[in-house]
């Protein structure tokens, strides 16, 4: 697909990321978020929502559902756990991570998802809790305490690690770190994903490639980890592909690494030539460019879709 024309551009007018080029000292958050995928006539699609516009992190970008760990996950019975903390950490597969914040991560996606856009991941037979959970934590209860006061497990099964994300010290697109483990899980049959009135403006499935395209077409913004992610979805075909990625390799570890080249800011993967790790984590391309409002790949959409 060629580069959208100016009058293209004009006519899908896209949130203007204002580039970040401060040092930011504080160490990252530990976040978690989800991929949720499942199989359509057309083939395999993922759930995006929408931030809200005001929002303090990525406002109007299309995301996968996610946000950083609270005390409260950390904070769960043994007795409500489908699997230890210890199977949690052997899945994330991260040297010095201890076993209860590997259990509170897995906790943090499925409390997430939860809030995000109302889906409990792993309890396919229960259509009927959503209103009941969310009864529940409104009156102050913890996710996870929730899920056992009706009689659940906390599925942390359900949510397998995909990749890990740490923001580098120059941020590109917000003034925040974070330390984010990407999930990915299977949608739970015949539950309805609903977005969260107060923290975004839609949920909506689509095909990885149709994300991309329009994203390249000005029709929705993503940030750079939305836009690597999908790129490695197009190539997979259903949902059962994604989890069986999933199991078969640990999780890969995406640390960015951006600099400023003729005034443009470019941020780069493990296996490109500024990258300080000379191996690649995933085929396809290895740098984003920030240039017409939006981070391309050398090549354009081609590139993603390849």
């Amino acid at each position: 697909m060629a580069t959208p024309s100016a009058q293209a551009l004009a006519d899908n007018p896209r949130m203007a990321i204002a580039i970040n080029s401060d040092t930011v000292l504080t160490p990252p958050v530990p976040s978690a978020t989800v991929i949720v995928v499942r199989d359509a006539p057309q083939g395999l699609e993922v759930l995006l929502v929408r931030r809200h516009g005001n929002s303090a992190v990525l406002g109007g970008v299309h995301v996968f559902p996610g946000g950083k760990l609270d005390a409260a996950d950390r904070a769960v019975e043994p007795s409500a756990l489908d699997r230890s903390a210890i199977d949690c950490a052997l899945t994330l597969n991260e040297p010095g991570l201890d076993a209860e914040t590997a259990l509170a991560l897995h906790v943090a996606a499925l409390r997430e998802t939860f809030e995000e856009c109302g889906l409990l991941l792993g309890l396919t037979h229960r259509i009927d809790l959503a209103q009941r959970v969310r009864e529940l934590t409104a009156a102050g209860t913890a996710f996870a305490d929730a899920l056992q006061e009706l009689g659940c497990p906390v599925s942390t099964a359900s949510v397998l690690p995909w990749s890990r994300w740490i923001t580098p010290r120059v941020p590109s697109v917000t003034n925040k770190r974070f330390d984010t483990r990407f999930f990915v899980a299977a949608a739970p049959h015949g539950q309805l994903a609903e977005h969260c009135a107060f923290e975004a403006t839609e949920a909506v499935w689509m095909a990885p490639r149709l994300g991309l395209e329009r994203y390249w077409a000005g029709e929705i913004d993503l940030a750079p980890p939305q836009i690597m992610s999908l790129c490695q979805l197009s190539r997979l075909r259903t949902a059962a592909d994604v989890m069986a990625a999933a199991r078969s390799r640990p999780p890969a570890l995406i640390e960015p690494e951006p600099f400023d080249e003729d005034g443009v800011r470019v941020i780069c993967y493990p296996g490109d030539p500024a990258h300080s790790i000379a191996q690649r984590v995933w085929p396809g391309p290895t740098r984003l460019a920030y240039r017409n409002q939006r981070f391309e790949a050398d090549g354009g959409l081609a590139a993603l879709l390849d």
